[in-house]
């Protein structure tokens, strides 16, 4: 499905999307409390065509978060729980023999949706990542010798466990980088706990739902976000950031250059542009500012820095560096 041209789209549209925006915000807040930021990245995601690894230890509601905001869109939700004895069949589906009229006929898996769910995705081996891997860059899936086309929009969110390390597999390098943002989540705060208690303590409560967005509300917000305006002095401030990263040592960072193998990839310069203009639209904006491109860098270059051994024995965290980046680059 293709992009509503911007001519067609009534100057007035960008105030009644970001309206739309703000009730989604608030239709998840009933059955999800405190995860405002989590809610926010898994939007700009799906608002700029981006997947959303989510990282955080078990009972955070990221599960809960991503299936309340499913129900919330008109689009089709299949979710994956990942494990070590799923194969790729179960993913994309295969080839079954009808005996009746004696021919092969596909039978399509979960990964025919337009939301999916890839539940503990570490828990897989391989085989399995390498057909996800498929569906994530080429929005396309081959059974047998045929290729189809996935649906649009088509977005994975998936989630995963830091605190295990039996009977996971680490993701490859390959796989998280087409990742838009790795979204580390943390603890609720006190008060959003004593709320999450004492809503669960009544076993009669059940969170109820709105749709608001629709297939056609998320090409529309698409559409806004492309109209976006960032200088291109902002652009070259993406590109320092990222350069940053690989040659450390040229920008006044010469203490963790010794720690970085392998700096963040092209991809890392197209996420933080995407994602700081729709940070900007769900800001009520069509402009970007510095704040915003600082806002998502941390999400979007966390996973795409490799480190080596001698940083994990220093204890030098890729966030540090992250941090140490958006402090000495300047905007020139």
């Amino acid at each position: 499905m293709s992009l509503p041209s911007s001519d067609l789209v009534p100057p007035m549209q960008a105030a009644d999307y970001q309206q739309k925006i703000k009730q989604v915000f608030a239709e998840v807040g009933k059955v999800v409390v405190g995860q405002q930021y989590m809610v926010g990245r898994l939007l700009i995601g799906l608002c700029t065509g981006g997947h959303i690894l989510l990282e955080g230890v078990p009972g955070l509601a990221k599960t809960l978060t991503i299936s309340t905001l499913s129900k919330v869109l008109h689009l089709h939700f299949q979710r994956v729980q990942f494990t070590p004895d799923l194969l790729p069949s179960d993913l994309v589906g295969t080839m079954i023999y009808n005996q009746n009229q004696s021919v092969f006929e596909v039978k399509k898996g979960p990964i025919f949706a337009n939301l999916v769910l890839a539940d503990e995705v570490n828990r897989s081996p391989a085989k399995v990542q390498s057909a996800l891997l498929e569906a994530m860059q080429e929005k396309q899936v081959t059974i047998g010798e045929t290729t189809y086309p996935l649906d649009l929009p088509f977005l994975v969110l998936a989630t995963q466990n830091p605190v295990e390390q039996e009977g996971t597999y680490p993701l490859p390098e390959a796989q998280v980088d087409r990742f838009m943002m790795k979204v580390h989540v943390d603890y609720l705060k006190k008060t959003d706990e004593l709320e999450v208690m004492r809503r669960m303590a009544n076993m009669s409560y059940v969170g109820e739902v709105n749709p608001i967005l629709t297939k056609e509300d998320i090409f529309g917000i698409r559409s806004m976000i492309n109209q976006v305006q960032i200088s291109e002095t902002l652009e070259k401030y993406i590109i320092e950031l990222v350069f940053a990263t690989r040659k450390p040592a040229e920008y006044d960072l010469a203490e963790f250059a010794q720690y970085v193998q392998f700096g963040v990839s092209p991809r890392a310069s197209i996420a933080l542009h995407r994602a700081a203009k729709a940070v900007a639209f769900f800001d009520d904006r069509d402009y970007v500012l510095p704040e915003d491109i600082k806002d998502v860098a941390g999400d979007v270059l966390n996973h795409r820095i490799l480190l080596n051994y001698e940083a994990e024995a220093d204890g030098i965290r890729t966030q540090d560096l992250i941090e140490a980046i958006l402090r000495k680059v300047p905007i020139s």
